[in-house]
């Protein structure tokens, strides 16, 4: 796996965000959708904003840009789950709209922006349909991951997570959801936590993409991308390590964590 270390997360969200405006330009150029996998949280802000500013600096057309969120915390409801509200300030769907779908979109301008079809999230009531949709769009062009710094999580697949899994509803372990208190700062205590999401699987991560680029960035993911370094394979006990076995796979990282 090749890894890179930039000076700063700004240089590291840069350096990415060209490689998925190019991958946008040269789908549209082809005709066909570009697929990017999101996932929320801290990791892939830098490269989110880095993002939105070469739409606008190129005049890139969005209309063919599918948003592909990896998870959205969920609550049980009648004999299934259902999303939580998508106003709470931790909900994934918010994080979507506020930092990818619309900074994008106005990037790109009216007309040009991204189709509200187009983004796309795991459905609590029929979870295995995401895998079934990302393989009907031909894969996922690029999936951004991200690794959770205590236990390594990726998207809501907790340490212990079986290797064939696909997108389903989750029990969400203390761990995972610790991590998660950093991640959404008006979440003050464990105890406001959702317990449950809906989540790809690690099997959906390996199985549909294209190319995979792990970022990770701050002295809080030394340990996590010391675990990245090391592993060569999937390794159960830090679910992150999927990314060695996703085709073209990429680790970029900031000084700071190396």
């Amino acid at each position: 796996m090749r890894v890179t270390v930039f000076p700063t997360p700004t240089e590291l969200g840069l350096a990415l965000a060209e490689r998925i405006a190019d991958g946008i330009d040269a789908a549209r150029g082809a005709g066909r959708p570009y697929v990017l996998g999101c996932p929320g949280g801290r990791s892939p802000v830098s490269t989110y904003t880095a993002l939105a500013a070469l739409v606008r600096s190129r005049g890139s057309d969005l209309s063919g840009l599918v948003i592909a969120m990896m998870d959205e915390y969920v609550e049980p409801s009648g004999q299934g789950f259902a999303y939580i509200a998508p106003a709470l300030p931790h909900s994934c769907r918010r994080f979507a709209r506020e930092w990818i779908v619309e900074p994008l979109s106005a990037a790109a301008g009216p007309g040009c922006g991204i189709r509200p079809e187009h983004v796309w999230v795991p459905d609590p009531q029929d979870p295995e349909d995401y895998d079934r949709r990302l393989e009907a769009a031909g894969g996922v062009d690029l999936f951004i991951l991200a690794s959770g710094g205590s236990d390594g999580h990726i998207a809501f697949n907790a340490a212990g997570s079986d290797r064939h899994s696909r997108s389903r509803v989750a029990q969400l372990t203390e761990p995972l959801r610790r991590d998660n208190l950093a991640t959404f700062p008006t979440l003050a205590s464990l105890d406001q936590v959702p317990s449950y999401g809906v989540t790809v699987g690690i099997e959906t991560i390996a199985r549909h993409s294209r190319s995979a680029v792990l970022v990770a960035h701050g002295n809080d993911k030394r340990t996590a991308v010391a675990r990245l370094r090391a592993a060569r394979r999937y390794d159960a006990q830090w679910p992150a390590t999927i990314v060695h076995e996703c085709p073209d796979p990429a680790l970029f990282v900031d000084e700071t964590t190396t």
